[in-house]
């Protein structure tokens, strides 16, 4: 029944209250004669909050009257009725569906479980004297309990298991699929979107939404609302019966009623949310990493050194004052001496924290992730980007700039220890070092671009820029890619250990999701998961230990070799973690 009565504080101020009521239902009862007696209806359904008062449970004598006036019109007609009303409880009033058959009376409630914020209740933290006199139309309705599904009892005997949802419960995806999984064959749902009697597209997109719900579960709906949009609803989506925005009409569709199928959405829950938001931060962690591979020199951001028209001109560093590059060297230090010293934990220490993996995660966050996490943002807070403007290197951040004359500068001296990661220092004309390091990915590259030396006087600098040659001579590949590294790979050892894990202990490779559901199951793949992440940089971090100090080695050793052996080195580490470490898992495996 769209009865299309709107405003009704408007009515009440003209008419009265009663008279408003009466019109109400007086309108719903003839529209009701007209539905059974010429269009032979099954089933009727009124709008939400259509009975002004709490059916089944009344506050006066004239509620009681109201309420066997109703019970008279549904014995007369013969079928069932569901109309939105209100019911109370010992925790408040609730917004209420009445499921009323003729000669049984009425059946039971739904209780809404989706309110209105701000509008249909405030929240018990928030609810004040003072904030509902600044809000006077915020009601105090209590939520239901969750979906609910009741039995529609039709004339011809038939009783159909229904879920019934009120207004903003259409919007929420798990209460559809959890009134499915409890068993519903249709879905009713009613609805007051009179306020958007001037903006038809947002009622147009309510039903829009509400279809989504017998999309997700394939179930029939049978959709009411005050003053539009009505519908019929099949499985699939599609409104096969409807009404126009502000008319007064009954909206009459017959639906084949029957258990539905597994969907997608009844077996897993709402996951098409969840796998956006997943994609989303995926796509957000891809842009992060290359970032901080660039930043950190995880990444090629220099040019070719054959010529200087292939030099690059523009160059991003962090522009570093000495406390904040020892702040920076300081938490990133701790975070990589950490990694090794959890590594030869690992390999030498404690039983209990290498079978304990809750224990190696929390250790490797706050040890590992914190402090690195903590320096990143450090030398993101002192980010910049270098440029030469004519014979003046630039530093810019946003609309600050700091200039140099090229002539001022006599060399750039590449940071014995690179901490908090590659860099050099600008040495002036007049000997002084200028006070700002710069940290960069390639120090070589600026100074050819700066057409400088290394600027080393004595065999130490010289060694120094020796080695950090032979770290910028590298470069990086697609198996140096943080997400390849740090997630595909231990995503590909994580895959054989769980599913072994999973006949093991639950006796086959879906035995957790069996016994506990998907979520458990999911939690534990994803521990699973982390857990080899971990190994995985432990293992790279290891790595990045013997290839520097390899390196450092050969420079002091073999200084014209220090390039080729440095690349021989890569390519030891990148054999020994993606085929080391699959190799070790194998030889386990087949062991056991």
């Amino acid at each position: 029944m769209q009865s299309n009565i709107v405003d009704y504080e408007k009515l009440r101020r003209e008419k009265g209250a009663g008279a408003v009521v009466r019109e109400v239902l007086d309108t719903h009862y003839a529209m009701s004669y007209d539905a059974v007696e010429r269009q032979h209806a099954d089933a009727v359904l009124w709008s939400e909050t259509v009975y002004p008062t709490t059916f089944g449970h009344p506050k006066s004598s004239a509620g009681a009257e109201l309420d066997h006036e109703i019970l008279s019109i549904v014995n007369a007609a013969g079928v069932p009725f569901v109309f939105g009303t209100y019911d109370r409880g010992s925790a408040g009033e609730y917004n209420a569906a009445a499921f009323v058959a003729p000669g049984a009376g009425l059946l039971g409630l739904y209780r809404k479980t989706r309110l209105f914020l701000l509008t249909e209740y405030l929240p018990d933290w928030l609810d004040s004297p003072t904030l509902r006199q600044w809000l006077p139309w915020a009601g105090t309705w209590r939520p239901g309990s969750g979906a609910r599904v009741f039995p529609l009892r039709l004339a011809d005997g038939r009783e159909i298991p229904v879920l019934p949802l009120i207004c903003l419960d259409d919007v929420d995806a798990t209460l559809a699929i959890e009134g499915a999984r409890l068993g519903g064959q249709a879905i009713l749902t009613m609805s007051n979107d009179a306020w958007f009697s001037a903006n038809a597209q947002g009622a147009e997109l309510h039903q829009a939404v509400a279809a989504f719900r017998s999309i997700e579960t394939r179930l029939p709906q049978f959709r009411v609302t005050t003053s539009g949009y009505s519908a019929v609803i099949d499985p699939s989506g599609s409104v096969i019966a409807g009404s126009r925005l502000g008319e007064r009409t009954l909206v009459v569709g017959e639906q084949l009623v029957r258990e539905p199928p597994q969907t997608l959405m009844l077996r897993w829950g709402d996951w098409v949310g969840r796998a956006a938001a997943l994609l989303l931060a995926l796509m957000a962690g891809w842009a992060l990493v290359t970032t901080v591979g660039q930043r950190l020199g995880l990444t090629e951001s220099g040019g070719d050194a054959a010529t200087d028209s292939a030099l690059p001109t523009t160059f991003k560093v962090a522009l570093l004052p000495p406390l904040a590059r020892f702040a920076a060297g300081l938490l990133r230090s701790l975070a990589r001496l950490s990694l090794l010293g959890m590594a030869a934990v690992m390999l030498l220490g404690d039983t209990a924290v290498q079978t304990n993996t809750l224990a190696q995660l929390r250790l490797f966050g706050l040890l590992f992730l914190a402090p690195e996490a903590a320096a990143w943002c450090l030398l993101q807070a002192f980010s910049a980007r270098a440029s030469i403007e004519g014979e003046t290197l630039v530093l810019s951040r946003g609309q600050q700039r700091l200039e140099l004359a090229l002539g001022d500068i006599a060399a750039l001296e590449p940071w014995r220890l690179a901490i908090p990661s590659t860099g050099a220092t600008l040495r002036l004309v007049s000997g002084e070092c200028w006070p700002y390091g710069l940290a960069l990915a390639d120090p070589a590259a600026l100074a050819r671009a700066l057409r400088l030396g290394d600027g080393g006087k004595a065999s130490a600098v010289s060694r120094v820029s020796l080695y950090a040659a032979a770290r910028a001579a590298i470069r990086l590949g697609w198996l140096d890619r943080p997400l390849l590294k740090y997630g595909v790979l231990p995503l590909l050892l994580a895959l054989p250990a769980f599913r072994l894990h999973q006949y093991i202990a639950y006796g086959s490779a879906l035995g957790e999701y069996y016994s506990f559901g998907l979520l458990a199951y999911a939690k534990a793949f994803a521990l699973w998961w982390a857990a080899w992440a971990m190994g995985v940089i432990l293992c790279a971090a290891v790595l990045r230990a013997v290839i520097e100090a390899g390196t450092l080695l050969a420079v002091l050793l073999r200084p014209s070799r220090s390039t080729g052996i440095r690349r021989g080195l890569e390519r030891l580490g990148h054999a020994a973690l993606y085929l080391g470490l699959p190799s070790w898992l194998l030889m386990r495996l087949l062991a056991n």
